[in-house]
């Protein structure tokens, strides 16, 4: 039998490689360059990491898949949905980026989309509409984040998890029990994903000081709703002062701007574009923190200690293994104090609220 010549089987490599694109299934190629075409990887993709989005196919899923598939860090992108997923999947797949497209459609793929992976996205679930608040959310988005949180735990139990669903001061804890009954929970990889309200703060801060919103940066703690969103207005870098009127204005647009775009949108849906945009920041440091990247700082919901409540946003140091530093609140002015005792009691409750239902 005559011997491939090592153009033939670089040849058989390059086809195998992108027939694994195109038709990802776990089947094996059978000739004397057999790759598997579930391991395999399209011509030219870069080395990186695994990243699984679920929800990929609601309003902030899709945009939020096709940031993710433009990140150079990402090799492997899983995209889940309970529903069209595979049209997503086709689209977001063309685009000419290193970053190795697969889709998964319904619960019976929930496993088969979250093993391996390194980074799990969690924007599923139903968003608001005029008139509800997140706690609306509630009855429908917990148990989803329950289930998928299950699921984590049996297939990615390692993941660095960002959870966007709402009521994120509610899943988080939900998500929480669900990995502390699997023996899987580690408190540095379960993040809320508070971004949003940090990248409207720079924003709106930008405006009233005239100056480039990517120039700011303005700390954001507490939790991810109204009141509980507590912008830290006095440690704006770089620093500046505001008037009183300003700091009400400021800090009022910033804890109701979710609501602001819900009432914009007049029925037509929720903070899809801005969540996704701010998830992929926030997917991006995760990211270069797992890369080994030195002094990556943003803000998130976690497990913490910064205050007497078991769950706080604040800014956190993210690393090989997640959050590996969370930083104190640093000096608070008069105003920011009483805002932090009214955040403190509404972000009990919700904790609570989650913790419950976890448990029930």
């Amino acid at each position: 039998m005559r011997q491939q010549t090592s153009s033939e089987v670089n040849a058989n490599q390059r086809i195998a490689r992108i027939s694994a694109h195109l038709d990802p299934p776990n089947l094996q190629m059978e000739d004397a360059a057999t790759v598997s075409r579930l391991n395999c990887r399209a011509k030219g993709g870069a080395a990186g990491f695994k990243v699984a989005i679920l929800g990929a196919a609601g309003g902030i899923g899709q945009p939020l898949a096709m940031l993710m598939k433009m990140n150079p860090l990402v090799s492997v992108l899983h995209l889940y949905d309970v529903v069209n997923t595979p049209g997503v999947t086709s689209d977001i797949s063309h685009m000419d980026t290193g970053a190795v497209v697969r889709g998964f459609l319904g619960q019976q793929q929930l496993e088969e989309a979250l093993t391996g992976m390194e980074l799990v996205i969690i924007p599923a679930g139903v968003p608001r509409k005029p008139g509800m608040t997140r706690d609306d959310l509630f009855n429908i988005n917990a148990g989803i984040v329950k289930t998928i949180s299950e699921a984590i735990a049996r297939c990615c139990p390692y993941a660095i998890v960002n959870v966007i669903s709402n009521p994120v001061n509610s899943t988080v804890p939900i998500a929480a029990e669900v990995f502390k009954k699997a023996g899987t929970f580690d408190p540095k990889k379960l993040l809320g994903v508070t971004m949003l309200d940090v990248v409207r703060a720079n924003t709106f801060v930008g405006e009233i000081l005239g100056l480039d919103p990517r120039d700011i940066d303005v700390p954001v703690v507490g939790g991810h709703a109204g009141v509980t969103i507590l912008p830290l207005l006095s440690q704006v870098k770089p620093p500046c002062s505001f008037t009183p009127k300003e700091v009400d204005y400021l800090t009022d647009r910033i804890q109701n701007g979710g609501t602001e775009v819900v009432e914009a949108k007049a029925g037509a849906g929720s903070a899809t574009l801005s969540m996704a945009y701010a998830a992929v920041k926030f997917a991006d440091a995760c990211l270069r923190g797992l890369r080994g990247d030195a002094g990556v700082v943003e803000c998130a919901f976690l497990a913490s200690q910064v205050t007497e409540l078991p769950f706080f946003a604040s800014k956190v140091r993210l690393g090989r293994t997640g959050a590996e530093e969370i930083y104190p609140l640093g000096p608070l002015n008069e105003y920011e104090r009483a805002g932090l005792e009214k955040a403190k009691k509404e972000l009990a409750a919700s904790i609570q609220k989650g913790v419950s239902f976890a448990r029930k």
